[in-house]
């Protein structure tokens, strides 16, 4: 996920900004400080952005070299592109399958700008579309128990429900949902600015009010739509709640502590985090956007997790047998060319999307999330290695989330 997810809110309560596409809605980049690289806090909201490091202002050090490249790369992020506090968890590919193996996490900027806290080691962030593959895989797991088949069409399990301007459910594969290519408009391009918790079947009667992007299957097109389809669909042939089947199914059989579904009207991250940044308009001030009902992301960006419980959940999903049987992994690994927002080469399967590896050969599979305050990058290697980072704004310069991929691909291959 590059630019999917993406959306601000405004200390009054909201939404600012411009929709780029996807999931993502106009924040601008949050630049921290130039004092901020070296500890000195900086106040959220009392500085204007032409305060703070321009995105690019500086060349980066090569993230490819020496053993404290990461960490290097992390305070480039910081001093160089101007993100308050990024974060990362790098595993070598003896961490596979739950043995203990090289895990390293750092950090480097600021949490708190307010009051100039450190950043917490492995903190909590909300990790936004990452939670399309906690889904996906929910799905999965019920194909390989016989409760749902892919390619039977949505109508199958939600009866009547999916109808529209050229919008049809009996059209629509539960395969099409969970690739992108089911032709629904994306929700998320029509919240109106009201902040609140919206239910699932709100979100999508919001899309269904909306024409059909393309005929199914006709094309690639991101939409969270797809997998709040997906949700409902996991919660009808279930007969229990999505967090409940996220929770059993996933959650606690990894060990992934510090990972969790927030409960309706949770507005704060349980445990020790970084706060996420945004600005409501190029130039303006730093503005705390932690807290916030994350409901319009539901079961497709509503999760809070850590940078290593992402690591441990992507390496255990490429484990024929851990979370999926090898049939519905193979099936989740089967990709479609992905366009923008995603870089070119890119494929997207059923929740997972495979990123050519440029410092070394291979793939890495992972997917991504953007969300108010905070953007996460990363993936594992078929052979175990396993990367993630975190930043807690949501820069508008391409360039700066550029260089947090870049650093994930040479960490990936430092880690052979």
């Amino acid at each position: 996920m590059r630019e999917q997810a993406r959306q601000t809110w405004s200390p009054a309560g909201r939404r600012s900004g411009a929709w780029r596409g996807g999931w993502r809605r106009g924040a601008v980049a949050a630049g921290a400080a130039m004092a901020v690289a070296v500890g000195v806090p900086a106040v959220a909201g009392a500085a204007p952005a032409a305060a703070f490091a321009q995105s690019g202002s500086a060349s980066h050090a090569p993230a490819h070299v020496g053993p404290d490249a990461v960490r290097q790369g992390l305070r480039e992020l910081v001093r160089a592109d101007g993100v308050p506090a990024a974060l990362a968890s790098v595993r070598g590919r003896d961490g596979r399958d739950g043995r203990v193996g090289p895990t390293r996490t750092y950090t480097a900027g600021v949490g708190d700008l307010a009051t100039g806290a450190g950043v917490p080691r492995d903190g909590q962030v909300r990790i936004g579309s990452n939670t399309k593959t906690f889904t996906a895989v929910l799905v999965l797991q019920l194909v390989g128990e016989g409760r749902i088949d892919l390619d039977a069409n949505v109508d199958t399990y939600l009866p009547g429900l999916v109808r529209g301007d050229g919008i049809d459910g009996r059209r629509i594969s539960v395969r099409e949902l969970l690739q992108h290519t089911s032709g629904l408009p994306n929700y998320v391009k029509y919240l109106g600015d009201e902040v609140r918790y919206y239910s699932p079947r709100q979100l999508l009667d919001i899309a269904l009010r909306q024409k059909a992007t393309a005929d199914p299957g006709e094309k690639w097109e991101y939409s969270n739509t797809n997998y709040v389809l997906a949700g409902l669909i996991v919660e009808e042939v279930t007969r229990r709640p999505f967090a409940e089947e996220l929770e059993r199914r996933i959650i606690k059989p990894l060990g992934l502590r510090h990972t969790y579904f927030p409960a309706p009207g949770e507005l704060t991250i349980r445990e020790a985090h970084p706060k996420g940044y945004y600005q409501e308009a190029a130039g303006a001030p730093l503005r705390d956007g932690t807290e916030l009902d994350p409901s319009w992301g539901w079961a497709a960006g509503q999760m809070v997790s850590t940078n290593s419980d992402l690591n441990r959940f992507f390496g255990a999903l490429l484990s024929p047998g851990r979370l999926l049987p090898a049939a519905q992994l193979a099936e989740m690994r089967t990709t479609v060319p992905a366009g923008a927002p995603f870089a070119p080469g890119t494929g997207y399967g059923l929740g997972l999307v495979s990123t050519p590896l440029s410092s070394c050969r291979g793939v890495y599979w992972g997917h991504g999330g953007s969300t108010t305050g905070y953007e996460t990058r990363g993936g594992a290697t078929d052979d175990g290695r396993a990367v993630n980072i975190a930043v807690t704004t949501q820069p508008s310069d391409p360039a700066v989330m550029k260089h947090v991929d870049e650093l994930v691909d040479s960490a990936l291959c430092r880690g052979r």
